[in-house]
């Protein structure tokens, strides 16, 4: 070996540290940490599902739209925030006005294959009127002055695929689901106030309200 020239006993060498490295960081690492992963929090490891009736219907890590076949959104249903996960979404001025176009069959949002922000500009004019536009929406769809609407039930998150909501956003929406399901405001409250997740360790972040589960919750206790 060492009548090799110097510059192939240090391409041997090379060769021999990226074996090795390739074998700890590409299999090694990475079989243990799915082997703790698997053993420690299998839920989590595993996507974080949720089950309803015996079916799997989401995870509570990603949004779900609660639409009807037209994308219309459900009165008995909490609503999550507005959504860019569309499959080829793009901007069109139509007749002077703003709108979204996609290419998936699913142009409501929340589309879990494709993670998307609208990185809009507060300033930006479609941004300004998307914001009007659902503000004169929530405030016919749940009785309320556009004053009480907070930013997250008119604006997308990063991802478009948050599936929290903040509680000032879950409470102009409690009247309108209590009216739906025929049950008190007090019985609504209770449940959003269950599935209120607090700050990280109590000091990062917000309180937040997971829609998935607080739907479901719903359902299982008072179903339409």
């Amino acid at each position: 070996m060492n009548r090799l020239p110097s510059f192939v006993r240090q391409h041997l060498a090379g060769l021999r540290m990226l074996l090795v490295f390739t074998v700890i960081t590409g299999i090694i690492y990475p079989v243990l940490m799915w082997g703790l992963a698997e053993g420690l929090f299998p839920h989590q490891a595993n996507g974080s599902l949720v089950s309803f009736n015996d079916r799997t219907v989401g995870s509570s890590l990603l949004c779900q739209e609660f639409v009807n076949a037209k994308g219309q959104p459900l009165p008995q249903y909490f609503q999550p925030r507005p959504s860019y996960a569309i499959v080829g979404w793009s901007l069109e001025q139509v007749k002077g006005k703003w709108v979204i176009e996609g290419t998936g069959p699913n142009n409501y949002g929340c589309n879990p294959l494709y993670s998307s922000a609208s990185n809009l500009g507060d300033n930006n004019p479609a941004q300004i009127q998307f914001i009007e536009q659902r503000q004169k929406q929530i405030a016919a769809f749940d009785n309320v002055p556009i004053s009480k609407i907070p930013s997250d039930a008119v604006t997308g998150s990063g991802s478009g695929l948050d599936p929290d909501i903040t509680p000032a956003n879950a409470a102009i929406q409690v009247d309108r689901v209590a009216a739906a399901r025929h049950i008190s405001a007090a019985q609504v409250e209770a449940l959003v106030k269950k599935y209120t997740t607090g700050r990280t360790l109590g000091f990062l972040g917000a309180p937040v309200v997971n829609v998935l589960l607080l739907n479901i919750a719903l359902d299982e206790k008072y179903p339409v």
